[in-house]
Order: structure tokens, then sequence, then C-alpha cells
């Protein structure tokens, strides 16, 4: 396909338009804290266990506690099955939510202990990171686990030469029949507005950088409130 300006969306939305969102906390009673976080078709559940005792004792910290986040995506999730157990994606992808989620989750009173964050992906369309950092923080809430502010996460980036918001797999990959686009996932606070995480996948200019990031942050604003008023009404849901 040409490239040129990506006009029109395939899903009919505006180009700094998230996908229709909902949101729940508190699906899993067995859980410390859970909560599910939806965008379009796609779909992330978080579940927090702890703070419990880290074991074994060689690996705990006597000043804080410590939070270990593990991503994956279910088999069926997308089309083709998905091979079961962690592969170098899902080690990635855990490794830099649990840093984004360690910049505002204060464990300092809980030392020699232990939070584990678990985001599963049982439905994909694009942006699972993302969506699973948005379950992710509303989890940690629901558990009580102290934390300086929020955190909200979008994917922006850039379909040909237009700056777009939310890619979905059309979007992302099968619009260009395998040439890709530049994908952009970014965590902003909810307070301080600063980023928390930011990796780019493509390429992009300097002065479309500075734009995409003013849209990542007005969306984030836009996911902070559904996550509130999910928070809020724990048991129910915010469509």
């Amino acid at each position: 396909m040409a490239k040129g300006l990506y006009t029109k969306r395939n899903s009919g939305r505006k180009m700094d338009e998230v996908r229709p969102m909902s949101a729940k906390v508190g699906i899993v009673p067995s859980a410390d804290g859970s909560a599910m976080f939806e965008t379009g078709k796609t779909r992330a559940i978080a579940v927090v266990r702890g703070p419990r005792t880290l074991h074994p004792q060689h690996l705990q910290n006597a000043q804080t506690g410590i939070l270990r986040v593990s991503y994956g995506m279910m088999p069926f999730s997308v089309s083709d099955r998905i091979r079961p157990g962690p592969n170098r994606r899902s080690e990635e992808i855990s490794k830099v939510s649990e840093w984004a989620l360690s910049s505002v989750v204060d464990l300092s009173g809980f030392p020699n202990t232990v939070v584990d964050v678990f985001i599963q992906i049982p439905q994909a369309d694009a942006g699972t990171r993302v969506a699973g950092l948005n379950a992710a923080a509303m989890a940690l809430a629901h558990a009580g686990i102290p934390m300086k502010e929020m955190v909200s996460a979008i994917g922006v980036g850039k379909i040909d030469k237009t700056l777009v918001v939310d890619l979905d797999k059309y979007e992302d990959s099968d619009y260009h029949e395998g040439e890709g686009s530049t994908d952009i996932p970014v965590v902003v606070t909810s307070r301080t507005k600063n980023v928390a995480l930011l990796q780019l996948d493509g390429k992009i200019s300097i002065p479309e950088f500075k734009e995409t990031m003013e849209m990542a942050k007005k969306a984030c604003n836009e996911i902070l409130k559904v996550q509130m008023e999910a928070l809020k009404n724990i048991g129910g849901s915010n469509e």
C-alpha cells in the first residue's frame, strides 16, 4: 500500500480517539486485589497477591518490599494459538511493566516481603501491554498497596504520515501488509503527569514525537477517569 496520509480509520474513530473502554475491580474474590480493563477487543486481567514474606530469604530486602510482575497471553487470546509459558516478548513486557509500576508503588513499609502482580490477556487486538498496565494499577489500588499516584497507559504512534492514538491490530500490522507502523506505548502518572514508561517501535520525527506525547497525555486523562470510576464502584463495572 502506498505511503501517504491515513485519512480514515477502519474502526471509524477519530485519529485522537481511544477505543471504547470498560473496567471492573474485584473480579477475583480470592485475590488480595484484582481488576479487568478492556479497550476495544483487547481485554486484560490483573491479580495481586501480597505483601507476603519473600522466599528464598536471600532475596529479601530489609529496607523495602519487592514488586514482581508477570505478563502472559492466554493460548487462545489471538487467532493463532500461542504456545503456553514465558517467551522473550512476555518476559520483556513483564520487566517494563514492573519498572513502570515500581515508580509509583511504595513498599518501604513492608520490608522482606514481595507483592506479585499477575497480568493475563484472554483476548488480544493490539495494545495488550498498556491494557495490562491499566488493569494492574487498578488491582494494586484495590489491594490497598500504598501508591504515590495512579498510572494510566496508552499506545500512540504513526500510520504512514498520520499520528494516531490507540492502534488496533488492523492498524498495527494488517493495514501495512507486513510493513508495520510506528507504535509508542506510554505510561503517564496521574498527579505529576510524569512519563513512567516510554517505548518506541518504528521511526518518528522530533516534532511528531512531541505531538504524540500530548495526544498520549490527553488519552491517559480519559483512561484515568475510567480507572477511578471503577475503583469507586468496586464489584461493578464502568463502561
